[in-house]
């Protein structure tokens, strides 16, 4: 069986083909900021990306005869974690979005490609708008406020079946208590109780941990007053907590290796930052574990951040009392995608429909 995957970025549209697990072709299709300047918002780019990704294909030698089509799912309102196949419903609310983000664009372009091939499916898996909290973590101290998650599902729930599977004694992601944690641009952190992630932060705009370009959980109070100050416009104060903040608003970049390079160097204020979001970290595995109550299996560390050896043994130095901890650097969302699709294809992974 073959598959398509196609996973839109902010500047980038990643596609692969696979057959079976096995990944025949990768490309990771870059946009000039200048090229995207012309579209007022992302969904006027469907065109512009969609016929990229068809370009790229048939310049690759790869016709469209895909048995299914699994696109990156967009910010879609909460759902269970899974497989869902593209819609109407789907397509209606991608089509005016209630935000706005490059992600919105998977299923449409999968939905449209699919839709040319007799028999394809079009389908997406584990967005990040996955909800399976308990009730308890949804509660805040404002009725008018309860907790929403935004969240890297897709690499958590995929990182969590790799780590089962690397274990050999026959137990599977289902049968585990994991904390996940994602480390890129957001961090995301999964209390995962035996295949359902019962709580986990807003990683996209303003829960948790700061990141290299998030703020993460603010003072409310001095949000309130820097709201009203009159220095900022709404747009400028969004951007103060994904985009423009974290690592990026302290130190000026969101590059995590410049940063260590910066402390190798003998820059304390780089330390000094650096080294208070590994605590938050910490912190939030900590609380993750308070979920999960004290029963936990492991903790993964995953996500580019991964990849520094600074990062992940800070935070393990604090955690590794709880549980062992497990580093996976990077991220495979392509095939996790296709492991989805084919899943879905073959009949082992239930495919649901979206409402």
């Amino acid at each position: 069986m073959k598959v398509l995957t196609i996973n839109p970025g902010s500047t980038s549209t990643k596609i692969a083909v696979y057959d079976e697990s096995h990944q025949l072709f990768v490309s990771n299709i870059r946009h000039d900021v200048a090229d995207l300047a012309h579209f007022s918002n992302v969904n006027d780019q469907f065109e512009f990306r969609r016929n990229l990704v068809v370009k790229t294909l048939h310049e690759n030698g790869y016709e469209l005869d895909f048995d299914a089509v699994v696109g990156r799912g967009g910010l879609l309102k909460p759902i269970p974690g899974g497989v869902y196949e593209i819609n109407d419903v789907m397509l209606g609310e991608m089509g005016r979005p209630f935000r706005q983000h490059a992600c919105n664009l998977g299923c449409l372009i999968a939905s449209d490609i699919a839709a040319g091939i007799p028999g394809c499916k079009a389908l997406i898996a584990d967005p990040g708008v996955v909800d399976e909290l308990d009730d308890v973590a949804r509660i805040t101290g404002s009725p008018m406020m309860p907790r929403i998650t935004t969240w890297h599902a897709l690499n958590q729930r995929a990182i969590g079946r790799r780590h089962a599977s690397e274990l050999n004694d026959g137990r599977r992601y289902e049968d585990l208590n994991l904390i996940i944690c994602h480390l890129g641009g957001g961090i995301s952190i999964g209390a995962h109780r035996k295949g359902r992630c019962v709580d986990v932060n807003n990683a996209l705009d303003g829960d948790g941990p700061f990141s290299p370009e998030r703020a993460g959980t603010l003072p409310a109070g001095s949000l309130i007053d820097l709201c009203y100050s009159g220095r900022y416009t709404i747009d400028e104060l969004k951007k103060r907590i994904s985009g423009k903040a974290g690592l990026a608003a302290h130190l000026g970049t969101t590059d995590v290796q410049a940063v260590v390079k910066s402390i190798e160097a003998g820059d304390a204020k780089a330390k000094l930052v650096l080294d208070a979001m590994n605590y938050q970290i910490a912190k939030a595995i900590g609380g993750a574990a308070v979920a999960l109550h004290g029963e936990v299996d492991g903790i993964l560390l995953t996500g580019g951040i991964a990849y520094s050896e600074y990062v992940t043994s800070r935070v393990k130095e604090l955690v590794e009392f709880i549980a062992p901890v497990y580093v996976y650097p990077g991220e495979d969302e392509m095939l996790a995608l296709a492991l989805n699709g084919l899943g879905a294809l073959k009949g082992e992974i239930p495919i649901n429909e979206y409402r």
